[in-house]
């Protein structure tokens, strides 16, 4: 049996693999996807000519699993909250640094909007107030891995704290809230059926947070992605996923596109990470948040450990230390 470590380790694992399959196909369309590499079953270096991605080696991670540590020890170091106003500084650091790496990888659009402004002397609080990427959805598992499901209010409080900076709309926090109580709820031991439930509820009662903008309502999404994904018949669902719910970077979109892909392979994430990485669009940050839920539910050994040693090594990433430390916030 999964214990409740292997399943947080599984949720930060499962988001690097994710973003780490998906990292070569981001930005491209689903057309382009299929003519240069068919379906994505394996890490693949960075094209030459990808606009983001250009020159990366098999496994690299993207701005997804960065900045999802980034929050992971801000969580760790305040004791389980996030600091608005530190958060927008450490994002800004992040950003520089990676501008120095000569990263074009760099703040989505309302991420950094929102973190200039508050640079600029705008209080945290109404810094995020237009943002509705899904830039909150994609660093948010650390969130869902250090607070436990059973106090659904708490959860949905440190989801709007993490999204505040930034991402302070009632679709921002919608999708953030589906994709942490998903996690929590996987880390806490539940199937992927009941998860995927108490996601939808997150959603709703997410979209009651925030500042109120127009969108399409990310639970009901997700709750007709799944009823489609029930058919089991990923030529004929997968398409529609593209073409009615989307894969762009609008958290309506891919959110819902995460848990349609998960759904298509409820028992395997790591045969839902690659078929995100092959819908086109924002293929790594569909592909993190389905790794992340996934690997929530079935813990770490759920994906190829020769992938998995891939991925840490091209990063270096230090994943079990970080579980640990938001376990013992839990």
């Amino acid at each position: 049996m999964t214990g409740r470590r292997e399943r947080a380790l599984g949720a930060l694992i499962g988001l690097a693999v994710g973003d780490a399959v998906g990292m070569p196909t981001q930005s491209l369309s689903r057309d382009a996807v299929r003519a240069r590499f068919g379906r994505i079953t394996a890490l693949l270096p960075g094209p030459d000519d990808s606009p983001i991605a250009a020159g990366l080696p098999a496994g690299s991670v993207t701005d997804d699993t960065e900045q999802a540590l980034l929050v992971a020890d801000l969580l760790v170091e305040d004791a389980g909250r996030i600091d608005a106003g530190r958060l927008a500084a450490r994002l800004a650091d992040w950003e520089e640094s990676m501008r120095r790496r000569g990263s074009l990888d760099l703040l989505g659009p309302s991420t950094r909007r929102a973190v200039r402004a508050v640079l600029d002397g705008t209080p945290p609080a109404l810094a995020g107030t237009t943002g509705t990427t899904n830039g909150a959805a994609m660093r948010i598992a650390p969130v869902g891995v250090a607070v436990g499901i059973d106090d659904p209010g708490r959860l949905l409080d440190r989801v709007e704290e993490a999204c505040l900076v930034s991402h302070s709309t009632s679709v921002a926090i919608a999708g953030a809230a589906a994709v942490a109580a998903a996690v929590s709820a996987g880390v806490g031991g539940q199937p992927l059926r009941v998860a995927t439930g108490l996601a939808i509820r997150a959603a709703r009662d997410g979209a009651r947070r925030g500042h109120w903008v127009a969108g399409a309502d990310v639970g009901a999404r997700i709750a007709w992605v799944l009823e489609r994904a029930a058919l089991r018949d990923p030529g004929r669902v997968v398409p529609e996923i593209v073409a009615l719910i989307g894969t762009s970077l609008a958290t309506q979109e891919s959110v819902p596109a995460a848990f349609g892909v998960l759904a298509l392979h409820p028992d395997d994430p790591w045969a839902a990470c690659c078929e995100a990485a092959s819908l086109g669009g924002d293929t790594d940050t569909i592909a993190a948040m389905a790794g992340a839920i996934g690997g929530a539910v079935h813990g770490a050994d759920a994906f190829p450990s020769d992938v998995v040693a891939t991925v840490l090594r091209v990063n270096g990433l230090d994943l079990e230390r970080r579980a640990d430390a938001l376990l013992a916030l839990r």
